[in-house]
């Protein structure tokens, strides 16, 4: 065994649905929820030399029932396993939090750890690798009560009952004038905390997300997403998602001009998080939450009662099932509250409201304030009782009609309005884009939406040809209702994704008059000066024939603006030749 590590650490991080280990012939133990990380102490079951690990894998458990998502059904494990050594003092968890207080950032590191106290230096390093802050991190002993990296009031449900927790640490960093994380410009700053024998290195974004008057702020922007819904999906392996596959996807994303992802529907693997804090992408965090097989009870009787009206009352609103919901909700948290590009906690997928949620919501609300929520099944309730819907920050839907829409912002408008999913890309879907797009730019309460989805489900089998469901002789199956993505299984894109490109250019020309030679651009970018992102071509032809080609000047327009300019005539009457230094802002 090595003498500077010996505390060593088994970790799955997804195995669907539920699994069983033994390591050397002795029971380690059982971990279920199938896209979380599971973490066992194995340090007094593995010894040096070779050791033999078997695992007993569960297609189903009761928490099938939480985990009743719109996929192509596989099980197995289909995430990393690995082994974890650290030394026998060392820091169990950490917490990043931000704050911006005028010209400064202040940084606050949060650590609890195990052994017993522990000396630990701390390191902020800039993208060009300067150091901005340095210090060490003050310890203070907590004996005889369990700590937590929030002081919520409450006891912090987590296993650490067997673990020496006595202490934790914290330092405050101040970064004057520090760069922002946004989505245009992901800029990350690099936290080293080192110890003893140990050291541990991870990204800092500085970015503010709130609500003011109803509408979303991004460091202070009003902002849209420009969303798509995302599974773990390849035809030739399955789940099984690594990195060069998730980078494939965010590159086409941003090819696309899509901001945002929500992980539908449930956590992805911790790297990909990473990725998103890397290209720029803002994420809705969705819970290992999906419970809409009960809400068929109740098809006997086909009205809108029985169908959600009394949805939640198998799960939602049953307190036996609040702490498997609960749990589910901080395994998400806990593992993914320093990522900057998460900026909303999702409660999980269609499964109705109740108690439940209500108290999963109360707690994400308790422990991490500084990001938003949202539920859309919450309108899916119990009619006769009255819910607490005060930790619910927006108001989602799916599937809207553009009426109905209109009608929440006239007559209600109460939280910011959030397409959780819409223009369904199934068969020759999806549609009306530019219908939507126009609500959501002209009205500042719609604060965007999430195309479901982005990629089909489905099998490679012969080549280019896929199975889909029911191909594989299973009785009960959803055909191809999986195949509803804005690229095809290979990646390859669909017309829909091309128009959905279009919509969400970032720059329009929305309008140029040739006789006066006036030009006015639309900058729908959030942060950036189309200066520096933008480079304009122009062509003259006659007949078919080019008379004249080149590049105009850079043009500033600052993000959410529109910009006039005026351009010079030529003898041969060419208006978009030459921009005079004469901007006047129409509209921003």
């Amino acid at each position: 065994m090595d003498q500077n590590a010996p505390e060593v650490f088994l970790n799955f991080e997804g195995v669907d649905s539920c699994f069983y280990v033994w390591l050397n012939g002795a029971y380690v133990g059982y971990s279920q929820v199938s896209h979380s990380t599971s973490e066992f102490d194995v340090t007094s079951y593995v010894k040096s030399g070779e050791n033999t690990m078997r695992v007993l894998v569960l297609k189903w458990c009761d928490g099938s029932y939480l985990e009743d998502q719109d996929k192509f059904r596989m099980s197995g494990i289909f995430r990393d396993v690995y082994l974890l050594k650290r030394p026998q003092r060392h820091i169990w968890d950490y917490r990043i939090t931000t704050h911006v207080e005028g010209a400064a950032a202040a940084v606050d590191v949060h650590c609890l750890l195990a052994g017993g106290d522990l000396p630990i230096y701390a390191r902020i390093e800039n993208a060009e690798g300067q150091v901005v802050a340095e210090g060490s991190l003050r310890s203070s002993a907590n004996k005889g009560q369990k700590s937590g990296l929030a002081e919520s009031g409450k006891e912090q449900e987590m296993s650490l009952d067997n673990l020496a927790m006595q202490y934790k640490a914290q330092v405050q960093f101040c970064i004057e004038n520090p760069v922002f994380w946004n989505t245009e410009n992901p800029y990350l700053y690099t936290l080293i905390l080192e110890t003893e024998q140990e050291t541990i290195v991870d990204r800092i974004g500085i970015r503010t997300i709130e609500i003011r008057d109803r509408v979303i702020y991004l460091n202070g922007q009003n902002i849209k997403f420009r969303g798509v819904n995302r599974h773990d999906s390849d035809p030739e392996t399955g789940y099984v998602i690594g990195l060069e596959q998730m980078e494939r996807d965010l590159i086409l994303m941003k090819q696309h001009n899509v901001n945002a992802i929500r992980t539908s529907h449930y956590p992805n693997a911790p790297m990909f998080y990473q990725l998103c804090d890397e290209y720029g992408f803002m994420v809705i965090d969705e819970a290992d939450i999906e419970a809409h097989g009960p809400f068929l009870l109740y098809r006997k009787v086909d009205n809108e009662f029985q169908r959600n009206g009394r949805w939640s009352e198998k799960i939602a609103d049953d307190p036996m099932w609040e702490q498997a919901i609960a749990d589910r909700v901080r395994l998400l948290v806990h593992r993914d509250v320093n990522r900057p590009c998460v900026v909303i906690w999702s409660m999980g997928n269609e499964s109705a409201y109740g108690c439940n949620f209500e108290k999963a919501l109360a707690w994400t609300k308790s422990f991490d304030d500084s990001r938003l929520t949202q539920y859309e099944s919450a309108r899916y309730r119990n009619y006769h009782k009255t819910y607490d819907y005060s930790n619910l920050d927006l108001y989602s839907r799916m599937y809207p009609s553009l009426e109905e829409i209109k009608q929440y912002l006239e007559q209600d408008g109460s939280k910011p309005y959030l397409l959780v999913e819409y223009s369904h890309s199934m068969g020759n879907g999806p549609g009306d884009f530019e219908d939507y797009f126009q609500m959501i730019q002209d009205n500042d309460l719609m604060c965007g939406g999430f195309v479901w989805e982005w990629c089909d489900h489905a099998v490679r089998h012969d080549g280019n040809r896929y199975y889909y469901g029911g191909d594989h002789g299973e009785t009960i199956h959803d055909d191809n209702f999986c195949v509803d993505g804005l690229v095809y299984p290979d990646r390859t894109p669909h017309t829909g994704l091309l128009e959905y490109k279009n919509v969400y250019r970032p720059v329009r020309v929305v309008s140029c008059n040739t006789d006066s030679g006036e030009l006015i651009l639309h900058n729908y970018l959030d942060f950036d000066d189309l200066r520096d992102m933008l480079t304009i071509r122009y062509e003259m032809t006659c007949d078919g024939e080019l008379i004249r080609s080149g590049e105009l000047e850079p043009v500033s327009v600052q993000p959410h603006c529109m910009v006039e300019f005026v351009c010079r005539k030529s003898v041969l009457h060419q208006r978009v030749v030459r921009f005079r230094h004469r901007v006047r802002f129409i509209l921003s």
